[in-house]
């Protein structure tokens, strides 16, 4: 199994959303087949204002070639999870990709350029612990059974196990939505804290990850949402149009809850831009999930 970097910019014109299918040529369909059925780190570089960083991990399911445009293909991708923090290109100690390093004048090897690309179990781990600093990912160890002599590395729990499981990816979630809301409901822009200072906010999937929507835990699917107004837009009640402009489910949302809402009718939406809800999930939420789209 190999791990690998797919390089993404939201001006590529390919047919990507990053959280489900990454679209490729098939120049890169070898690395692309040695990294099937393992993880990826998403790199954003500096072309088209990227942050020139590794921003993002997820699995590749499978490859497959675009019925509609030959010599093109998808990676099938589960598993997504943004990092808590972008991490540089280079790290302080030099390049988290060491083929990359070369002795030229831009200390680049030509590799750089591939958009697809091959790394290491080890620079795998490296990048993803510093794009969760904020949760320490320790390699655990289990314990010996009793009279039994083995290397300490068979019993090493890979760090990747940690990440995909369901509760570190939900906290991370959950962690990054309300960092980008600044503790504030994106609905009524209230910021609720409780006496120590924890926010009261949930951090809301617009597109739903159970009941087969498959949903994923990217940041761009989620918005900062009071206990209440959750509760609506998960049933339809609430939903977001493509200009951000809130809407309501006809008759169906009571008026104290209308008085909650942000006179201007408009969603908050993060300082950031990478932060904001992608176009594509809340026109899922809209077609899917809103009680108007059904009557």
């Amino acid at each position: 199994m190999t791990k690998g970097v797919f390089t993404t910019k939201p001006d590529s014109g390919y047919d990507d959303a990053i959280e489900e299918r990454y679209h490729f040529p098939g120049r890169y369909l070898a690395q692309a087949r040695q990294i099937e059925r393992d993880f990826v780190v998403y790199y954003e570089p500096r072309r088209g204002n990227g942050r020139l960083s590794y921003i993002a991990t997820a699995r590749v399911e499978r490859i497959q070639s675009d019925p509609g445009q030959p010599g093109y293909y998808y990676a099938k991708i589960s598993d997504f999870v943004d990092f808590d923090v972008p991490v540089p290109f280079r790290g302080e100690g030099g390049l988290y990709e060491h083929s990359l390093q070369s002795e030229g004048q831009t200390g680049l090897s030509g590799g750089f350029r591939n958009a697809i690309r091959t790394i290491s179990e080890q620079e795998y781990e490296a990048i993803l612990s510093a794009g969760f600093q904020s949760v320490p990912l320790v390699a655990e160890q289990r314990p010996h059974d009793a009279g039994v002599e083995e290397d300490d590395a068979d019993f090493r729990r890979p760090i990747i196990e940690q990440v995909v499981r369901r509760p570190f990816r939900e906290a991370a979630f959950a962690r990054q939505v309300k960092a980008a809301y600044s503790g504030r409901c994106a609905f009524t822009r209230l910021e609720m804290r409780n006496g120590g200072g924890r926010t009261e906010v949930d951090a809301a999937h617009i597109k739903p990850v159970g009941d087969g929507h498959n949903g994923s835990d990217s940041i761009r699917n989620g918005l900062a949402l009071s206990k209440t107004v959750h509760w609506m837009f998960d049933r339809g009640l609430l939903s977001v149009d493509s200009d951000y402009r809130i809407l309501k489910a006809k008759s169906l949302v009571p008026e104290p809850i209308l008085r909650l809402l942000h006179p201007s009718g408009q969603l908050l939406l993060p300082e950031k831009t990478p932060d904001r809800p992608h176009p594509a999930f809340l026109e899922y939420h809209r077609n899917h999930i809103f009680k108007d789209a059904k009557v």
